[in-house]
């Protein structure tokens, strides 16, 4: 293993080393070495050294010259609290007015938030800076490079991920990493790192292997798995993600395990930082629960947490309604928690910035096996086109992955690798003999002053975030929870039965007026959805649709109706999210995951209410005829409703569901 793979025990580190978890390796991958020429890399950042080992281009002749962005302040967005007591009123300009944080930064609502104060970055061609590990630049950044990832980007992320995001890592060192493009990237590499493919027609069904997921997860994961002949097996969920007790709980699938049906599953994938699709985030407490069973039955644990620093502790409190009360012995406003309002566990090491401290932390934190493999990205802190992220878990199993990414993906877009560590570190001017050289010569950093954001820009940018996801949040959710319920009227039996029953003659005993709940919901307590449940029970035509055993129709039926005037609104069906098609059939028809990240903010709020009243539309709906009509949308009717619609343009584009 390389040496700089290695991380360095200064000062003394007495945690113990992770277990040898490497009999999880496919044949493949332990059969992998390392790349010959690779190793030439190292050397190529001796002063002096004339190259002519590897196949590099001229650096000169790249048609690049210097790239230039304008850039975000890191202080952009206003931060929302950290804990989950004492949260914003729920006046309109706390917590439902999304437009209010852009009117305090002086944008209106019809006028874009790039015209906040703005920066120039500018990553030059060839930077004077002779320390490989603070030099940026294109003539760096564009040529081949070590897999891991590039020096400065690497070492930041390494710096910030060991001391910052997970700190409290029991094994000794702390995680590796290494920089991918993107998570899915990361996951596909760890499949193949991981797993076995098996065939149907060539392999015994003794050697099949299995990835334990949650019972609705992101199906991308599972789509990748499949083809190599994994099966999925669903664990059951509750609002806070995976559950260990109870029927299909993980203790029950795994206790219980058919070995008719291939090899126990030693590979789990989860997203415990707001699910995808509930929204839910796993307690520390539930992940030592998941994590004891995860050890006694040898099983790596794939933590995809693309949304992390998205946890909400206004939801908290708005989800525990006995939060406050003097009855809820188990509740202390003056202890330090979490955002969902679990306690901070005693000795626990800070990561230096009260917003990290206040999230729910990753399975790495608990991770004394070194069996955790955690996937982070760019992707929804600077933009899903990034395509960049970084794997961290123990070195021996990270070194691997390593010989996996030298012969496939290489290492990340130079262009991009060298954007964000511009614009995090910024150039590093120590060490530069020439002072007289222009400043551009090292390029400049995210900040005024050319500086780059180091770590506390960075943490300002993320709690500025969440502040703006919470308070969509907040407000999409304010209208789906005034608008759950519709009011039905109706005869009473009949006048001869009243007056049998001893009653009077009124006329205002002929009405019947109650509330009927058509959906609900849980307030996100992170991510960036709303899993919603349709109470089709309720329909006039449930019992129509559930003798035919066609209840996916009637679910089939209001999104197409959403989708049409005056309605206009795209939601994910729950189907999508279902591992299986058992689940699909039996509870994915019933749910909707909307998401209220992507809509601009302006829209939010009134496609929320056209989303509220198409659910209303729905349950009005008494014929069966009316249902059919709307299944009989097929792709041409579609194309010629979007074309007819030209400017309006009422669907949004679309490039899946994340």
């Amino acid at each position: 293993m390389a040496t700089s793979m290695r991380p360095q025990d200064n000062p003394v580190d007495h945690r113990p080393p992770p277990k040898d978890l490497t009999h999880h390796l496919s044949r493949a991958t332990k059969a992998r070495q390392a790349s010959s020429m690779k190793a030439f890399y190292k050397y190529f950042f001796i002063p002096g050294i004339g190259q002519l080992a590897g196949g590099l281009p001229n650096n000169y002749y790249f048609p690049f010259d210097t790239l230039e962005a304008k850039i975000a302040r890191p202080d952009r967005w206003t931060p929302t609290p950290n804990k989950p007591v004492d949260p914003p009123s729920r006046d309109d300009d706390e917590r439902g007015d999304v437009a209010a944080p852009m009117r305090n930064l002086n944008v209106g609502t019809t006028s874009s938030p790039l015209n906040q104060p703005q920066d120039t970055l500018t990553v030059p061609h060839t930077s004077a800076q002779k320390n490989p590990v603070q030099k940026i630049d294109l003539a760096s950044a564009l040529q081949y490079g070590t897999a891991q990832g590039y020096p400065p980007l690497y070492y930041f992320l390494r710096q910030f991920t060991q001391d910052h995001m997970h700190p409290n890592c029991p094994y000794k060192g702390g995680p590796e990493i290494i920089l991918t493009c993107g998570n899915t990237d990361g996951f596909s590499k760890v499949l193949q790192a991981f797993s076995n493919e098996w065939s149907e027609e060539k392999d015994w069904i003794r050697d099949r292997e299995h990835l334990l997921v949650e019972s609705f997860c992101y199906m991308n994961a599972v789509q990748a798995a499949l083809p190599r002949g994994l099966g999925a097996v669903p664990v059951v969920l509750d609002d806070e993600g995976m559950v260990v007790e109870g029927k299909g709980g993980l203790r029950d699938v795994l206790e219980n395990w058919d070995f008719k049906r291939g090899k126990r599953p030693h590979l789990m994938y989860t997203v415990t930082m707001g699910q995808n699709p509930t929204s839910g985030v796993l307690s520390l407490q539930r992940r030592r629960d998941i994590y004891a069973l995860c050890s006694k039955y040898d099983i790596l644990i794939v933590e995809d947490d693309p949304y992390w620093y998205l946890q909400y502790p206004t939801s908290t409190a708005t989800n525990t309604t006995t939060v406050s009360s003097s009855a809820n012995t188990s509740f202390n406003p003056d202890v330090t928690m979490f955002a969902n309002s679990e306690p901070l566990p005693d000795n626990w090491k800070s990561s230096g910035y009260p917003f990290l401290d206040s999230l729910v932390p990753s399975f790495l934190s608990v991770d004394t096996d070194g069996r955790v493999l955690r996937l982070d990205t760019f992707s929804k802190t600077v933009a899903p086109g990034c395509r960049l992220g970084w794997i961290s878990g123990q070195p021996d199993l990270i070194e691997r992955i390593l010989r996996i990414t030298e012969t496939s993906t290489q290492q990340p877009s130079g262009f991009v690798q060298s954007i964000i560590a511009e614009l995090i570190l910024g150039p590093e001017q120590k060490g530069i003999a020439d002072q007289n050289l222009k400043k551009d010569k090292n390029g400049r950093g995210g900040l005024p002053t050319g500086e780059g954001w180091k770590a506390d820009g960075w943490v300002r940018w993320l709690e500025g975030l969440r502040g703006n996801y919470e308070r969509r949040m907040n407000h999409m959710c304010k209208i789906l929870s005034s608008n759950s319920h519709i009011v039905k009227t109706g005869r009473r039996a009949s006048l001869t039965q009243a007056l049998a029953d001893g009653e009077e003659e009124e006329d205002d005993e002929w009405n019947v007026v109650e509330k009927q709940q058509i959906f609900s919901f849980d307030w996100p307590v992170g991510g960036m959805f709303v899993w919603l449940k349709i109470l089709f029970d309720s329909h006039p035509l449930y019992h129509t649709y559930a003798k035919a055993n066609q209840l996916d129709r009637l679910s089939r039926a209001l999104w197409i109706l959403w989708t049409t005037k005056p309605y206009l609104v795209l939601v994910s069906p729950g189907g999508i999210f279902s591992p299986t098609p058992e689940i699909r059939e039996a509870e994915g028809w019933k749910y909707f995951r909307l998401c209220f990240a992507a809509i601009d903010e302006e829209q939010l709020g009134p496609v929320s209410e056209r989303l509220v009243e198409g659910v209303k539309a729905f349950f009005k709906i008494r014929e069966k005829k009316v249902i059919e009509k709307l299944l009989e949308e097929d792709e041409v009717a579609l194309q010629a409703r979007i074309e007819g619609m030209g400017e309006e343009g009422g669907l949004a584009m679309v490039g899946g569901p994340c």
